[in-house]
């Protein structure tokens, strides 16, 4: 397989990159933060001097946090160096954001896919991850082998890039309503004297048996937010990022503030620093204090 270039080694970018290099791939890794690179290097990655060098290799990979990020990573100028390169967009960055890289891959002579994952840290150090992957569909054929490697199936939705972001932040927003009844119905439970582990396992069994209740009913069950498969700062910038894309578009979604609110009491004075987003969970458990 072609040589890859990695960008973004956060927890995500990092799990990402330490399968791609078990699999024997060549990995050439670049971090705004160079204490993130020495342990991929450990594993066998080449260090990258200079993002325009991942960039060069003729498959590119990010994992950048936000579309701040985005924007200040993948310039123009980085992307001139990936010149007839396939650049492979992995992060939760909205549908505008997206657009934006489009523009300036297209224009740099870059061919650009938008392929936001599903899935934890974990859960991508196995190579287990979702991929909801956009825009031309030969590009993708080409891709398809690294897609097989970063995840257990690819999802295609289409050919321009920002429906798979628009899937992705829908995605995220599915999780957020989990996240918050899962708070709320473990409080009712708790508050009349049953086993929020025993509730969440009933929940698991049963009606609910997907992956968000199975992990984060026993994550909620617990009270095991640290360390943080995703933290509560990022699931906000979901939160948020889910209601630009519906204003966009016109779509009106009733319960955007009350998350709001329950993410802030959460950020605020609920949980200590650095903690999952599953921790709004404790928003409502959290017993009210006395007069």
């Amino acid at each position: 397989m072609t040589a890859i270039g990695f960008l973004g080694l956060g927890s995500m970018g990092s799990a990402i990159a330490s399968n791609l290099l078990r699999q024997g791939i060549d990995v050439v890794v670049w971090n705004r933060s160079p204490e993130r690179v020495a342990p991929l290097v450990a594993l066998g990655a080449r260090a990258a001097d200079s993002a325009e060098e991942a960039l060069r290799q003729p498959v590119s990979i990010s994992m950048l946090a936000n579309d701040d990020a985005v924007d200040q990573v993948l310039t123009p100028d980085a992307l001139t160096a990936a010149a007839g390169c396939i650049h492979l967009c992995t992060a939760s960055i909205s549908p505008r954001a997206s657009d934006r890289l489009e523009q300036i891959c297209r224009e740099r002579g870059v061919s650009y896919v938008a392929a936001p994952v599903l899935g934890r840290p974990e859960v991508a150090a196995r190579g287990d991850l979702n991929v909801v992957a956009a825009g031309p569909a030969d590009v993708i054929d080409q891709v398809q082998p690294v897609l097989d490697v970063v995840g257990c199936r690819t999802w295609r939705v289409g050919e321009v890039p920002r429906t798979a972001n628009v899937v992705k932040v829908a995605v995220n927003y599915n999780i957020i309503h989990a996240l918050h009844a899962l708070g709320e119905s473990v409080s009712l439970v708790e508050r009349h004297g049953g086993s929020a582990a025993e509730f969440t396992e009933l929940l698991s069994s049963t009606m609910f048996g997907g992956v968000v209740h199975q992990v984060y009913g026993r994550i909620i069950a617990e009270r095991s937010y640290w360390p943080a498969g995703f933290t509560l700062e990022l699931g906000l910038k979901d939160l948020e990022l889910a209601a630009v894309t519906a204003e966009e578009a016109g779509v009106e979604l009733p319960s955007v503030d009350v998350l709001r609110s329950v993410f802030a009491d959460a950020l605020r004075d609920v949980v200590p620093p650095g903690a999952d987003w599953s921790a709004i969970a404790e928003v409502t458990r959290t017993p009210p204090e006395g007069p």
